[in-house]
């Protein structure tokens, strides 16, 4: 079984600022522990919702943005804790992250790069074997519309289901058929209806992305200000309606069962 951990379902500047939904992104635990996109708060996430940092196999970075990276060294110190004694974990990450924007920004420090058994930067359309100690998932790389260019989504296929997420990105054509055949789809879905933002999806958009994908379950997260206000659960059902396709608003806390769905909080 794969289960899908939210630590933070907030997205947008004003809701970073705020923290009225956490950051911090989300966990997939099966056979490896998947972080994924650990933005700020996610460390005291983990310690909230009963996940240990420091069992973490992996750390997914989709992007240089604050609210996807913030921390990302502070859960390598907590993955690689016994350092000292030999490199730990797997950074896949994009090449803002690593090597720096056009600006020379970068989102994890060298000291943090030399403390992991391995780190990768992922780009759209690679296909990666993530491997600890015999434990396995493949990854692929997914294309999304961003203004961080490198920015990339994917589908993670472990333990017999298919996890998709889109990270940040507009609709563009082609955008759902990437997410065909997952059994969960986490959409990041900042505005509600058809207010839309450049480099982001809006509710209208991500009716067109769940009717291409057809997943098993789409998952609404990264949900912005106007989208709270809305409310991502009248949202989530207009989307679930239009699109013939299962459709949850995510909360801090939940848990999702990915073969079953089952919906549990932490």
């Amino acid at each position: 079984m794969v289960e899908i951990v939210f630590l933070g379902t907030g997205g947008g500047r004003f809701n970073l600022v705020k923290q009225i939904r956490r950051t911090g992104g989300f966990r997939l635990n099966g056979s490896l522990s998947i972080h994924v996109d650990p933005g700020p708060g996610a460390l005291f996430g983990c310690q909230m919702f009963g996940q240990d940092a420091e069992k973490t196999d992996v750390i997914v970075v989709t992007h240089n943005h604050i609210d996807h990276m913030n921390d990302v060294n502070l859960l390598i110190e907590a993955m690689a804790d016994g350092w000292r004694v030999k490199k730990r974990g797997l950074l896949v990450a994009s090449s803002s992250v690593i090597e720096g924007d056009e600006k020379g920004d970068r989102g994890v420090s060298r000291f943090h790069l030399e403390r992991l058994e391995k780190f990768m930067m992922a780009k759209p359309g690679d296909r990666l074997e993530l491997e600890r100690e015999g434990r396995k998932a493949d990854f692929v790389a997914t294309k999304a519309k961003h203004d961080d260019e490198s920015d990339f989504g994917f589908v993670i296929s472990m333990d017999g289901c298919k996890v998709g997420y889109t990270s940040d990105t507009e609709y563009f054509e082609g955008l759902g058929r990437q997410y065909a055949g997952c059994d969960v789809l986490v959409a990041n879905c900042l505005k509600p209806k058809e207010d839309g933002i450049p480099g982001h999806l809006s509710s209208a958009a991500t009716v067109k992305l769940a009717s291409e994908a057809k997943p098993g379950l789409l998952v609404l997260t990264h949900l912005g200000m106007s989208m709270l206000k809305a409310g991502p659960e009248k949202e989530a059902e207009a989307i679930g309606k239009k699109s013939g396709v299962k459709t949850v608003a995510a909360r801090d806390g939940m848990r999702i069962d990915a073969e079953k769905f089952n919906i549990s909080f932490a």
